[in-house]
């Protein structure tokens, strides 16, 4: 408990403090949003305000873990973990990559970064190392980092070993593939308006820190009763998935509308590729599909609109993602954000019923 104090703490401070710093530093050297001309026309008073506060975000959660795994190596004698190391490889390498899309934002002074080709490129290398490292790093509990499968939580419903050890390899890869893809492109179109993608993202990540730490409490080997995991260090996985939430809590006082800074893709992208490397350490990548609901729906709504488009030439929505669809109705940012904030808690806290519901069915006690 100590440990994740520490860690809950170092994250927040980093975050208030360096926060602002990082918006005095921004508007010195002139790194401010482009604001798309097509967007709605309340948000072109936005247009300079600094962005790549996902720097920040990062450091706090990089920072807030290593010091929790400081206290718990000088107390206890525990070494680092291998899982942890990964899971903010696949954070840290994202937001790396939506670092260089926002710089290259800020140097042409347009909304537009990277090319959706090259960063297509970037996420199949980065999420493919990710994959590699996830099969053959070894783990302090002898439980590997991921599992060759797709499962809802723990158990694999489609088990890649089965189709042999190059193929399984294979097909891991191409599924992380999917998943960091799909999850840090989701979390960047949701980081459409102040607060929202941080909000949004503080929740789920609280679902991911229940997930973990019942995880942990209950862990293969263990002596409390009820149905054990086989996951690999699950206590990191709770520290981090709870310092995320954490600095995505402290970011969002500068970050609610009016915002004074943005995330950028170096935030949005991170924080998306932390999600999914969160699921797959788990085991839990179709139950992320519930808990990270409210990005999934953001998601759907921009490839609805875009494929609709191309078939029929007309819209669906006023707007993709489809937060600008309520603003262009007439709902104030504020209230979008809010209620989506809303639907975003209601889908962790489905999640969490379906992840106790799946404890207690393999368990066989009484709920």
């Amino acid at each position: 408990m100590i440990a994740l104090i520490i860690g809950i703490l170092v994250a927040l401070v980093v975050t208030l403090a360096g926060t602002p710093l990082l918006i005095r530093l921004v508007h010195r050297l002139h790194y401010g949003q482009y604001i798309r001309q097509d967007g709605p026309k309340s948000h072109l008073v936005k247009r300079g305000t600094p962005t790549m506060g996902g720097l920040v975000i990062n450091l706090a959660i990089l920072l807030g873990w290593a010091a929790s795994a400081l206290y718990r190596y000088l107390s206890r004698g525990e070494s680092v973990s291998l899982s942890a190391m990964l899971v903010l490889f696949a954070m840290l390498s994202m937001g790396f990559l939506g670092f260089i899309d926002d710089f290259a934002k800020v140097r042409k002074k347009q909304n537009l970064g990277l090319s959706v080709r090259a960063k297509f490129i970037g996420q199949f290398i980065l999420a493919t190392i990710y994959a590699v490292l996830a099969l053959k790093l070894p783990t302090k509990n002898g439980y590997p980092s991921a599992q060759a499968g797709i499962s809802f939580v723990e158990q694999p419903i489609i088990d890649f070993r089965m189709a042999g050890s190059v193929l399984s390899v294979v097909l891991f890869i191409i599924w992380v593939n999917l998943l960091m893809t799909a999850w840090s492109n989701a979390v960047n179109l949701t980081d459409g308006l102040d607060g929202l993608a941080s909000g949004s993202s503080m929740i789920a990540f609280v679902g991911y820190t229940v997930i973990a730490f019942w995880e942990s409490y209950h862990l293969k080997g263990g002596s409390h009763p009820g149905h054990a995991y086989a996951v690999s260090d699950p206590l990191d996985l709770a520290i981090i998935a709870c310092c995320a939430a954490v600095a995505c809590f402290g970011f969002l006082w500068y970050n609610t509308n009016p915002a004074s800074i943005f995330m950028g893709d170096t935030g949005s992208l991170a924080l998306g590729g932390l999600f999914a490397a969160l699921s797959i350490a788990t085991h839990t990548e179709l139950l992320a599909v519930i808990l990270g609901g409210l990005f999934v729906g953001e998601a759907a709504s921009d490839v609805i609109q875009v494929g609709y488009f191309k078939l029929t030439h007309k819209r669906v929505f006023k707007m993709a993602p489809i937060h600008h669809h309520f603003e262009l109705m007439g709902w104030q940012e504020s209230k979008v954000v809010v209620r989506f904030w809303m639907v975003d808690l209601i889908f962790v806290l489905l999640a969490l019923v379906c992840f106790y519901a799946d404890w207690v069915v393999r368990s066989g006690l009484p709920i």
